[in-house]
């Protein structure tokens, strides 16, 4: 097993983009037989990137609401530079139980971990582990594994330095070829879900393809994405 996780830090180390970041989180929720792995990051420009097992729904719901402006896991990390259990912070209000309870409705589980990281120039980002055990279980597996999961997150981070620095995050006039491959596959009209198929990767990854390209090209949104691709040359359709 230790094996495993040793391979898997040598994956996230040798990522070339945050879709192998993405790949990694998928990888890490099976290893540790959890519902979820987040690693969520906004760098010294404010943009903002992730990737994670929630469910689309959730993220779609999470940035209708912007529950980012009130949401007692980022409020209390950005206070805090040690790991946090969630029952820890503060979940007295009103609207934070009613988030809670929406976002336990939306499978991100009962029970999380966060570790907060701080890095050069404000860059400041979250890993975090959730899960659906009870007290006594969730207890026992941070106990077990807290060690291993601030390796991992501060290794998730420094890959998303090197991108910011250089690479995957950085405003460029190229997309990478899955980049590409995923504007290709929206601009000739087929579904997220179709795009996925075809690229042989999950509707997750997908999106952080979509992402990282969107920034690339300084777009609005994954129309405005698909146009500048498409004006610029960068695909054919």
């Amino acid at each position: 097993m230790k094996e495993r996780l040793e391979a898997l830090c040598e994956f996230v180390q040798n990522a070339e983009d945050v879709g192998d970041l993405q790949s990694a989180t998928e990888q890490l929720r099976d290893y540790y037989e959890i519902a979820h792995i987040v690693y969520h990051w906004v760098n010294s420009k404010g943009e903002r990137f992730g990737a994670g097992t929630y469910s689309q729904d959730w993220v779609d719901r999470y940035v209708e609401k912007d529950y980012l402006r009130m949401d007692p896991v980022i409020l209390g990390c950005l206070q805090r530079f040690n790991p946090v259990d969630w029952k820890d912070l503060d979940w007295s209000s009103r609207a934070a139980r009613a988030f809670f309870k929406e976002a336990v409705e939306y499978g991100v589980g009962n029970q999380g971990f966060s570790i907060p990281i701080r890095g050069p120039a404000g860059q400041f980002a979250l890993f975090t582990a959730s899960d659906n055990k009870d007290d006594f279980g969730w207890a026992s597996f941070i106990d077990e594994n807290m060690r291993d999961l601030m390796i991992i997150a501060h290794e998730f981070n420094k890959k998303a330095l090197e991108f910011e620095q250089g690479g995957d995050s950085a405003p460029a006039p190229a997309l990478s070829p899955r980049e590409l491959a995923a504007m290709t596959y929206l601009a000739k009209g087929m579904s997220r879900a179709q795009a996925a198929q075809e690229m042989d990767i999950s509707e997750h990854t997908l999106r952080v393809y979509i992402e990282a390209a969107r920034h690339k090209l300084g777009a609005i949104n994954t129309t405005h994405a698909v146009a500048r691709a498409l004006s610029r040359g960068l695909i054919v359709v």
